[in-house]
């Protein structure tokens, strides 16, 4: 645990060590406000539902954006080699980076709650399905993380790694889009493959149990790829 924590301070001193967390954080900010404030005046409602639906795409983006760098740039710089000469082992290095890019994924979600605490005031906000909204765009964003973090640790190179990382996010955005082009007897499947179809679910206002098997198996999922994508260095 000790080495995880340290990996965490680590990479979260380098975000904001740096202008990215700070330049993250403004635009992630700027354009959900326009999702949010945009059916105000274009529908005349108060109501956040119009900018939930939307937070899925920005997060295909976002998420690969904010993991591009973890491994990639170790790699490059050779610090990676570096780090490893420590006792700490590939999963807790992993680990320790995740949970760093999620907690600014994070504050930059909770960012959001001063645009939810206007559209209540403005109107009738349902508390039960915000709550749940905002639990799944957490969900969401660490599944998506997890994901990016994969797509970093394939190559030395963040942009390959952020284009990388974009793909296998909207793959997995789009899975519930091509159901017209999917066998009847692969439907189902695809459907569940779906991380939007998954979110949907949760900004309607239902936790249901498949959902939470579902992000927390793909976050793991992303984890465990990344640890073995570094493991694969040692044999080559």
């Amino acid at each position: 645990m000790n080495a995880i924590l340290a990996i965490y301070r680590r990479e979260l001193q380098s975000y904001f060590n740096s202008p990215m967390a700070y330049m993250f954080l403004s635009v992630f900010l700027l354009l959900t406000g326009w999702f949010y404030f945009s059916s105000f005046f274009l529908a005349g409602q108060a109501d956040i539902r119009g900018a939930l639906e939307l937070i899925p795409l920005l997060f295909v983006f976002f998420a690969p954006a904010l993991t591009m760098r973890l491994i990639s740039e170790e790699k490059r710089t050779g610090t990676l080699e570096l780090i490893v000469t420590y006792p700490i082992t590939d999963g807790q290095l992993i680990l320790g980076k995740y949970l760093a890019a999620l907690t600014l994924l994070v504050v930059a979600i909770l960012g959001t709650s001063s645009y939810t605490l206007t559209a209540a005031m403005l109107g009738n906000l349902d508390g039960g399905v915000t709550m749940t909204g905002y639990l799944g765009m957490i969900l969401m964003g660490a599944a998506y993380t997890s994901i990016g973090m994969y797509a970093s640790s394939l190559t030395d190179n963040q942009f390959v790694g952020f284009v990388l990382g974009i793909a296998f996010t909207l793959a997995l955005f789009l899975m519930d889009k091509v159901l017209f082009f999917v066998p009847t007897a692969l439907v189902g499947f695809f459907e569940f493959l779906s991380i939007d179809a998954h979110y949907h679910s949760m900004i309607r206002g239902v936790i249901d149990t498949r959902d939470l098997v579902y992000y927390f198996s793909l976050i793991a999922l992303g984890i465990v790829l990344a640890s073995r994508s570094l493991a694969r260095r040692k044999w080559s």
